[in-house]
């Protein structure tokens, strides 16, 4: 990973971005060498729905979702809370874990956590 204070925009073309978003109506299904991946940012999903996916459209940006209701379901739980935007730390350890293991179920599991309502179905339900 590299870091600097130029914009991802001026560094890559723009059809080699791929811009995080949970609100991609695209599902993630494979990590691509070749592409620049984009993390949405922290965005509060009450007060910001959808900010990230309309901050790609506006640069005319690929979107993608990481495949959480794919491969996961909601687990009942008592202030029926069920959320699909995670913070930043938690999609990179989503697709550093993908990325190494080539396993959608145990990269989910490394960065999903259970306060965000979702969890692996258990072996039988799959």
């Amino acid at each position: 990973m590299d870091t600097t204070p130029e914009s991802y925009l001026d560094l890559f073309p723009l059809d080699a971005i791929v811009y995080l978003t949970p609100d991609s109506e695209n599902v993630l299904e494979d990590i691509d060498p070749d592409k620049v991946y984009v993390l949405g940012g922290l965005v509060d999903e009450s007060i910001h729905k959808q900010l990230t996916l309309r901050r790609a459209q506006e640069q005319s940006l690929r979107t993608a979702r990481l495949p959480i209701r794919e491969y996961m379901v909601k687990a009942p739980n008592a202030r029926n809370y069920h959320s699909e935007t995670l913070a930043i730390n938690q999609v990179f350890d989503v697709l550093c874990t993908y990325y190494e293991t080539r396993s959608w179920p145990a990269a989910l599991r490394a960065g999903v956590s259970s306060g965000k309502g979702y969890v692996l179905p258990e072996p039988a339900e799959q």
